[in-house]
C-alpha cells in the first residue's frame, strides 16, 4: 500500500500527472452538469456518447496552456484556468435555469441588467452548486498540502505539442461524429442546445465568439446594394390589408400593454375552481375585442426587449444577445417614427429605470418623444417588489401623465409584477397558489391574478378619463413565464402524464388582445407571432406598410402567411409543427412519419429565409441605406429622457 501511495504521490507530483488529474476531474464534473442541469434532448446512443466525449477536448486544450509555464506558475495557471472554465460552466447553469438557454458573448454586454436582477439570480443559485467548483478546490488543496510539487524544469516541447495535438484529434473525432448525426451542424442550426449537446459548452463558447466577431464585421462591410435583396423579398411577400379593417381605427390613440411573462394557457384557466385571470377572460367575449388564441412569442435572448423590438419593427430578434443591447445605435423605422409623420406623439411608461435593456438609447432610435421611467414614480418600499414598481400603483400613477399627452398618441406600458421568481406581498394575494411542489409554478398564478386585477383597474381608469373610447388597446404576452425546466409541475397543471416536445411548443403561445371602438370582437384562430403585430396595427390605423421593410404580415389580411418562425429553428403552422428535426400534426400532436414530412419542409425554408434576411438587416444596419416615401429619418439627438422634476408636478 505504501508503494502504491508513493507512486500516486510521485505521479501527482509530476507535471503530466497533475495535468491528467485536472483533466479527468474537470471532464467528470462537466459531464455531470450536462446530465443534471441541461435539458439537451438526448435521443440516441450517438448523442449520449458525444455528450460524454465533448468535455474532453476542451479540458485537454484549455488546461494545456498551463503546461507552457513551469514551477509554481504552472500549477497556479492550471488552477486559474480550471476556475475560469468552471465559472463559465456555472454561469451557463444559472442562466439556463431561468432562460432555458446558454449565454452568448452579446448577453455579457448586458451586465447592467444582471446587476438589477438580484432576487431572481439568488433564487436560481443552490448551496449544492459548490460541486461545480469541487475540482478547483481539490487541485488547490493538493498544492497547499504539497502533494503536487512544482518542477522548475519546463516540460519539453514535444510533450506539449502532443497534448495539444491530442485535444485537436479528440475534437475532430467529436465533430465528425456530430456531423453524421446532425449534418451542417455549424452552418444551419439556430439552436444553441444542439451546439452544446454535440460539441460541449466550451467549444460552443468559442464558436459563439467567432460568430459574434463576424456579426460585428457585417456592418462595416455592408453597403446600399445589400438592401435590394431584402426590399425585393419583403415586397414580394407583402400581404394586402383587409378592406373590412383598413383604416377602421384611423386617428385613434394607441395604447400597448406588455403583459409580463403571461402564457396563453392562463386564459380561461381555473385553479381550484377559480378563474386566474377573470378580467382578461371577459375580454375574450367583449364585443370590441379581438383575441388571438394561436399567437406565439418569438423572443430570443432579449426576452421582453425582443418582444418590444418585434412588435414595433416587424423584424426578428438576433440569434445571439439582445438587439436592444448590442444594436442600440442602428437606424430603425419603428412604429413611433412612422406615426410621427401622421401627427402622433409618443411615450413609454415603465416602473423600472431607463437604462435597463439599454432602453434609454434604443427608444431614441425608435423616435419616442418621452420615456416615463422609475424617476417619475413613487418608488417606495411598499409599492416596489422584484423588478420595480408593482403593477397597480404603476398604472394608477401613469394615468395623469397619459391624460396630459397631446392626442393622438402612441404609448407603451411595460408591466413587471408577473416576473420570475413570482414573489408577491401577502396583502396582494387574492388566490391560493397551485400545489405542484414547484415554487415558481405555484406562485405564478398569484402574480398573474394580481396583474389581471391591475389591468381591470387600468381599463376602468381609461373609461373614466374618456380615453378608452378614442383608443386602440393592444395587449400581448411578451414571452413565456414557466420555462422548459418545470415540465413535471406543468404536467400536473395541464392534467397530462408528461410534457412532450409538441406540448412544450404549444406553451410558447401568448395572448394577444386588440380592443378598439370599431372592431368586431371574438376569438381569432389565425396563426401568427409578435413580428406580425406592426403591419396589423398600421393597417387598422390606415397606414399602408408596403414600402416598409418588415418580415411579418397583417394578421387580418386574407394574404397573411400563417408561418411562425422561432429563433431556434422551430416553425409553427396550422398544419404542421416543426420542432427540432421532427414534424408533428398541429391539430392532433401526433408525430408525422418522415416519409410524409417532405411536404412541410417548405415551411422550414421560408422561415430560414426570413430569419436570415432579418439578421442581414440588423447586423448590417441596412435601414440606414433605405427610406420609405413619406418617412422622416429619426435623429436620436432630438430626444432627451433626462428626468425633469417639472414633468412630475
Amino acid at each position: 500500500m505504501k508503494q502504491v501511495s508513493s507512486k500516486s504521490r510521485a505521479l501527482l507530483g509530476s507535471s503530466i500527472g497533475f495535468f491528467i488529474l485536472a483533466v479527468v476531474l474537470f471532464w467528470i464534473k462537466t459531464y455531470t452538469a450536462y446530465r443534471i442541469e441541461f435539458n439537451l434532448g438526448i435521443e440516441n446512443f450517438m448523442q449520449k456518447f458525444l455528450l460524454f466525449l465533448n468535455p474532453l477536448s476542451s479540458a485537454i486544450f484549455f488546461l494545456a496552456f498551463a503546461l507552457l509555464a513551469k514551477g509554481r506558475k504552472q500549477l497556479g495557471l492550471l488552477v486559474g484556468i480550471n476556475f475560469v472554465l468552471s465559472f463559465v460552466l456555472y454561469s451557463n447553469i444559472v442562466y439556463y435555469r431561468f432562460f432555458n438557454d446558454f449565454i452568448t458573448l452579446p448577453t455579457l454586454t448586458q451586465t447592467d441588467n444582471f446587476g438589477k436582477m438580484g432576487d431572481s439570480v439568488l433564487a436560481l443559485m443552490h448551496l449544492s452548486d459548490v460541486f461545480y467548483f469541487s475540482d478547483t478546490i481539490i487541485l488547490l488543496a493538493l498544492i497547499l498540502f504539497k502533494v503536487a510539487k512544482p518542477k522548475e524544469k519546463k516540460l519539453n516541447r514535444r510533450a506539449i505539442v502532443t497534448v495539444f495535438t491530442t485535444a485537436v484529434l479528440v475534437f475532430s473525432v467529436n465533430l465528425a461524429l456530430a456531423e453524421t448525426d446532425r449534418p451542417q451542424l455549424l452552418t444551419r442550426t439556430f439552436d444553441r442546445n444542439y451546439l452544446v449537446k454535440y460539441l460541449g459548452a466550451y467549444n460552443y463558447t468559442v464558436y459563439d465568439a467567432i460568430q459574434s466577431s463576424k456579426s460585428s464585421a457585417q456592418r462595416a462591410l455592408a453597403d446600399s446594394s445589400d438592401v435590394a435583396e431584402v426590399k425585393n423579398y419583403t415586397r414580394a411577400n407583402y400581404a394586402k390589408p383587409n378592406p373590412e379593417y383598413f383604416g377602421k381605427e384611423k386617428g385613434k390613440n394607441v395604447i400597448f400593454v406588455s403583459l409580463e411573462s403571461l402564457q396563453n394557457f392562463m386564459i380561461n384557466y381555473k385553479l381550484n375552481g377559480q378563474e386566474v385571470t377573470p378580467f382578461l377572460n371577459s375580454l375574450t367575449k367583449d364585443k370590441n375585442t379581438m383575441y388571438f388564441d394561436n399567437f406565439y412569442h418569438q423572443t430570443g435572448q432579449g426576452k421582453t426587449s425582443d418582444a418590444e423590438f418585434m412588435m414595433e419593427n416587424s423584424m426578428f430578434p438576433l440569434p445571439q444577445g439582445s438587439v436592444f443591447s448590442t444594436k442600440g445605435q442602428n437606424t430603425y423605422q419603428a412604429s413611433p417614427g412612422i406615426l410621427k409623420t401622421k401627427g402622433y406623439t409618443s411615450a413609454v411608461f415603465h416602473g423600472n429605470y431607463k437604462t435597463f435593456w439599454n432602453r434609454d438609447e434604443m427608444y431614441k432610435q425608435f423616435g419616442y418623444d418621452k420615456f416615463f421611467d422609475a424617476n417619475y414614480y413613487d418608488m417606495n418600499a411598499k409599492d416596489t417588489l422584484n423588478y420595480g414598481l408593482k403593477d397597480k400603483p404603476f398604472f394608477k400613477e401613469s394615468m395623469p401623465y397619459l391624460k396630459d399627452m397631446k392626442q393622438p398618441f402612441y404609448t407603451k406600458f411595460i408591466s413587471l409584477s408577473n416576473h420570475f421568481p413570482y414573489p408577491l406581498d401577502e396583502e396582494d394575494k387574492t388566490i391560493q397558489p397551485a400545489n405542484t411542489g414547484d415554487t415558481s409554478v405555484d406562485q405564478y398564478f398569484q402574480t398573474a391574478r394580481y396583474m389581471d386585477e391591475a389591468l381591470k383597474q387600468f381599463f376602468d381608469d381609461l373609461k373614466k378619463s374618456g380615453l378608452y373610447d378614442n383608443s386602440v388597446i393592444v395587449m400581448y404576452g411578451d414571452h413565456y413565464g414557466i420555462s422548459e425546466n418545470h415540465k413535471k409541475a406543468m404536467a400536473k397543471i395541464l392534467g397530462k402524464d408528461k410534457i412532450t416536445p409538441y406540448d412544450q411548443a404549444q406553451l410558447q403561445k401568448v395572448p394577444l388582445f386588440i380592443t378598439g371602438p370599431g372592431l368586431k370582437g371574438g376569438v381569432n384562430h389565425t396563426y401568427g407571432g409578435q413580428v406580425d403585430v406592426r403591419p396589423t396595427l398600421m393597417h387598422l390605423l390606415g397606414v399602408d406598410t408596403k414600402d416598409y421593410i418588415q418580415f411579418g404580415t397583417d394578421l387580418l389580411s386574407k394574404e397573411h402567411q400563417q408561418i411562425v418562425p422561432f429563433r431556434n429553428g422551430d416553425v409553427m403552422t396550422p398544419e404542421a409543427s416543426i420542432i427540432g428535426s421532427k414534424y408533428y400534426n398541429t391539430k392532433t400532436g401526433e408525430q408525422i412519419p418522415e416519409k410524409e414530412a417532405g411536404q412541410y419542409k417548405k415551411y422550414e425554408n421560408i422561415a430560414e429565409k426570413k430569419l436570415n434576411l432579418s439578421d442581414k438587416v440588423v447586423y448590417g444596419d441596412l435601414l440606414r441605406f433605405y427610406k420609405p416615401d413619406g418617412f422622416k429619418k429619426i435623429n436620436p439627438s432630438d430626444y432627451d429622457y433626462n428626468f425633469n422634476k417639472a414633468d412630475k408636478k
